[in-house]
């Protein structure tokens, strides 16, 4: 299907809304969890021909998805070609599944998304990212690039040296990549005296970790970044249930939607629309998706949007980096904070290269965070962290000095996809 983002605001709206409509009947159709849903409600997707209509239907949870998995097939499990699981950052990984045509269409969003960036035909792209693991996202790229027909590096996760090995090797202009994990390749690169500032790369496609403020400027981690390697990062936000991704073009002023392959809502605490430019939480419903579609699925995520034209001449909606997850707000002493402030402090500072924060319950239910940091640091650094955590967020989280060791444990836990910096126990 022709990406249809170029096009009117009124046709854009038009396009999306027939493509819900086509899910809704499918739902309807195929889905015992949504079945049992409308009957509940009394719902006859029939009669939803607005948007307030749409909002009759109720919400669907990660805990839905959790409990009532298989009630979510839609295909006979025989037509199921790939399974993978959710990344488990905020408890145990959910179980998904894809068919040929839900593979297509992950490799349809995927070339748009590196179209976006600006990847050519002509282009090696190096994926440092996993193919393994029940991960989606490294399979995601990949059919991307395949059916963009740009050339392919596959090395996986980890291993700087590899990583530059095959820069040198294969000459990739653009890399995918884990933004911390740049900061490792980087380090690698001037411990062995690598002239990476010359390398041929030009650009990273940054997952996983946010690398800009709300108004689009590179945060704390993407301006370490910046300083060090003079090659342009472009910001992503995804996640598995979607099956989907949302990918800034070159002029940096949000992600955009692929408003045929996605519905999205940015609601608040009531359940109504927040206004452009106000946080919110982003709600989903998954177009063109025939094995696991969801329905107004609460991501639990928060962050803005934008229905201004972008400057690259596209109408579709964009969507901020994500301030942080409902489900991990913190009230610590009285101020609202996010795992994700905490993150950006200890981001702009360039001595704290591993840590890992843990939030808890205290006495009377009161919010606690630990943020421990390696055993080398000395207690005057300390007491500098604590003055920089007042001044970026105005509360000072507790500090404790452990071994890297220690810090590496808590990180990678058993059974998630990828290492948590952020641990809550509450």
């Amino acid at each position: 299907m022709l990406d249809q983002s170029r096009t009117s605001i009124q046709n854009i709206k038009q396009i999306q809304w027939l493509e819900l409509q086509k899910q809704l009947l499918y739902l309807q159709w195929n889905s015992k969890f949504y079945q049992q849903k409308f009957k509940e409600f009394d719902i006859d997707v029939n009669n939803i021909v607005t948007y307030e209509d749409l909002r009759r239907i109720p919400i669907t949870s990660k805990e839905d998805l959790q409990r009532f998995n298989e009630d979510f097939i839609c295909v006979p499990k025989t037509e199921i070609i790939d399974f993978v699981t959710t990344s488990g950052t905020l408890g145990k990984p959910v179980n998904l599944a894809l068919n040929e045509p839900d593979l297509e269409r992950l490799a349809l969003n995927e070339m748009r998304s590196f179209e976006l960036v600006g990847v050519k035909k002509e282009d090696v792209v190096q994926i440092t990212t996993t193919l393994d693991r029940r991960f989606m996202a490294g399979m995601a790229y990949f059919l991307g690039l395949r059916k963009l027909g740009a050339g392919i590096v596959r090395t996986g996760s980890g291993l700087p040296q590899l990583q530059w090995d095959s820069i040198e090797r294969f000459k990739p202009n653009y890399l995918v990549a884990v933004p911390s994990f740049l900061l490792k390749m980087i380090e690698y690169a001037i411990e062995h005296k690598i002239d990476y500032k010359n390398s041929i790369l030009k650009a990273a496609v940054c997952i996983g970790e946010p690398i800009r403020n709300l108004d689009n400027s590179l945060n704390a981690l993407g301006t370490k970044i910046a300083d060090l390697w003079n090659i342009e990062l472009f910001s992503t936000y995804a996640s598995t249930e979607m099956a989907t991704a949302f990918t800034e073009c070159k002029f940096h002023n949000g992600n955009h939607i692929q408003p045929d392959l996605i519905f999205t809502e940015i609601l608040n605490k009531a359940g109504g629309h927040v206004k452009e430019g106000e946080p919110g939480e982003l709600v989903i419903t998954t177009l063109q998706n025939q094995t696991m579609p969801l329905l107004r699925f609460a991501t639990g995520d928060i962050l803005t949007y934008s229905e201004k034209p972008c400057e690259c001449g596209r109408n579709t909606l964009r969507l901020s980096s994500l301030i942080g997850r409902k489900s991990q707000m913190i009230k610590l002493k009285g101020t609202t904070v996010y795992p994700q402030n905490i993150i950006e402090v200890l981001n702009g500072l360039d001595e704290i290269k591993n840590f890992v924060i843990e939030a808890k319950k205290g006495i009377a239910g009161v919010d606690e965070v630990i943020v421990k940091i390696p055993d080398t640091f000395s207690t005057d650094y300390v007491l500098l962290l604590k003055d920089a955590f007042k001044a970026k967020i105005l509360v000072t989280p507790k500090i404790e000095r452990v071994s890297e060791a220690k810090i590496n444990e808590l990180k990678n836990q058993k059974d998630a996809v990828k290492a948590k910096v952020f641990l809550d126990h509450r």
